[in-house]
């Protein structure tokens, strides 16, 4: 059997509020490893409190690649990671370190790992149509459409999110094909690390809830709100935007438009972050070929450390 000589690569995964970050410090103490974000949020600078930013002390002593590089007005895709990721991967092999990956958009790992299909560019006039269909039979009404032409992504996308059930129609007109069908395309070729995979998997979710509601209460005493009020007073920037629909700023934005009270933010923040962390554990149970492990046992650290102690050899 041929020796694999790709370089080492190292995924750690896991849902918000996991300690996904800690993990790999603790690692990186240990090993030779670079640490790089795999997070949809951190991506954007001013976005600190709510994102859960690793603070200045902790990136002073843990160099984090990939963020802080993108202003909130400027969208961040999927394929912008991924080539943004196989960049600081090389500098980090250059360097004479291993990558290490760190975090919990599972569409950021699916990009760099397997590829994203081509789809077609944004048509403006195609989506003016879309837009006045939606003004006149809603956005429900609009999701059923989809539901006909495409069901298994209407499955996914929730008849709220107006902005994916448009993309999602604009690209079967545009392609006549469904949307679901043509993200099953991807990379061609073999992706050039060998992946170790760890995904931090809580087996009983009540701490981790737990500790969502108290990081959402923190997040609140630290400033959220002061922090989403001077990202509106910027004037720039407008809440269909990537960086203000991450959890946390859409309810902290909502409140300030004067949407809903301060108990209301509370709840929908908390709840907001519950489903993110429920997303992000429907997706890293499809990882099959990822380790996973407990979050919430005593026992996570050193299994972990033994798990890339033996990959590393």
């Amino acid at each position: 059997m041929p020796v694999d000589r790709r370089p080492l690569a190292i995924f750690l995964m896991g849902p918000t509020a996991s300690g996904k970050t800690a993990l790999a410090c603790a690692l990186s103490e240990q090993f030779p490893l670079g640490l790089i974000s795999v997070d949809s949020a951190l991506v954007y600078r001013g976005l600190d409190i709510g994102s859960a930013k690793p603070d200045a002390a902790t990136l002073a002593r843990y160099p984090h690649a990939l963020i802080d590089i993108r202003d909130p007005a400027q969208p961040y895709s999927a394929a912008d990671f991924s080539a943004d990721a196989q960049a600081a991967m090389q500098r980090v092999h250059q360097a004479g370190q291993v990558p290490l990956l760190v975090g919990g958009t599972g569409l950021y790992f699916r990009a760099l790992q397997r590829g994203l299909s081509s789809l077609p560019e944004a048509d403006t006039e195609i989506r003016a149509k879309l837009a006045e269909e939606a003004a006149s039979i809603g956005w429900d009404g609009m999701h059923r459409r989809l539901a006909e032409l495409d069901h298994a992504a209407a499955e996914r996308i929730k008849p709220a999110d107006a902005q994916r059930i448009q993309r999602a129609l604009e690209v079967i007109e545009l392609t006549g094909q469904p949307l679901s069908t043509q993200q099953q395309g991807g990379r061609g070729e073999p992706f050039p690390w060998r992946v170790l995979k760890l995904a931090l998997l809580p087996k009983d979710r009540a701490p981790l809830h737990a500790r969502i509601a108290r990081r959402f209460d923190d997040m609140l005493h630290q400033g959220l709100l002061e922090e989403v009020a001077a990202l509106r007073k910027r004037g720039d920037l407008r809440p269909d935007l990537p960086a203000i629909r991450a959890v946390g700023y859409r309810q902290a934005w909502e409140h300030l438009e004067g949407l809903h009270d301060a108990s209301e933010l509370r709840n929908r923040g908390i709840f907001a972050t519950r489903q993110l962390a429920k997303r992000q554990i429907t997706w890293l149970r499809s990882e099959l070929d990822a380790r996973t492990l407990d979050p919430e046992s005593p026992l996570v650290a050193a299994w972990a450390t033994d798990a890339v102690r033996l990959f590393l050899g």
